[in-house]
């Protein structure tokens, strides 16, 4: 994660420096944004390694897709959990990979389902389709995440995560 947090750092550093408006309305909706961008980086991290897997070392497409699959979900949920929503409660970590684990589920048969919908019934072209329906369970999955599975009862206390190279903690 110190990678992480000196990107991190520097982006925000350079937009509060040289773009003040869109800093404030950055870090007005820092959540939100550090939702999309860990999806992307988790999405990013599925189509890399099922690149490596099947198109260097030419394992067979299941297997590839399956494993790039289980270390996109390992990095989403992590980058969920620690960066986005800052819980760094170790005591919850194992009930909350099994609601994220369930909630993936829900959001697989909701994606099905509503593509089914909108393709099959009501004639919608199928990319825009999955645009639609992407972007709807993105945000039942942000209102899931932070109302259930990371959220954080009153009496836990949101501690700094140490990290290197900065004075301020980690990501804000």
């Amino acid at each position: 994660m110190p990678h992480i947090n000196r990107l991190y750092f520097w982006f925000r550093n350079y937009l509060g420096k040289h773009l003040p408006k869109i800093y404030n309305f950055c870090e007005n909706r820092k959540s939100v944004i550090k939702f999309f961008f860990a999806g992307c980086f988790a999405g990013g991290t599925d189509l890399i390694l099922l690149f490596i897997f099947h198109g260097v070392f030419k394992w067979p497409l299941v297997l590839s897709t399956s494993l790039a699959f289980v270390a996109s979900f390992l990095v989403s949920f992590t980058l969920q959990k620690f960066w986005t929503f800052r819980n760094f409660t170790q005591g919850k970590a194992v009930g909350q990979f099994i609601l994220y684990i369930l909630n993936a589920f829900v959001g697989l048969n909701l994606n099905a389902y509503f593509m089914h919908l909108l393709v099959n019934r009501h004639h919608v072209w199928y990319i825009l389709a999955q645009v639609i329906v992407s972007v709807s369970i993105g945000v039942y999955n942000f209102i899931i995440y932070k109302s259930i599975v990371f959220k954080t009862e009153k009496n836990e206390n949101k501690r700094e995560q140490k990290t290197l190279g900065t004075s301020t903690g980690d990501l804000a």
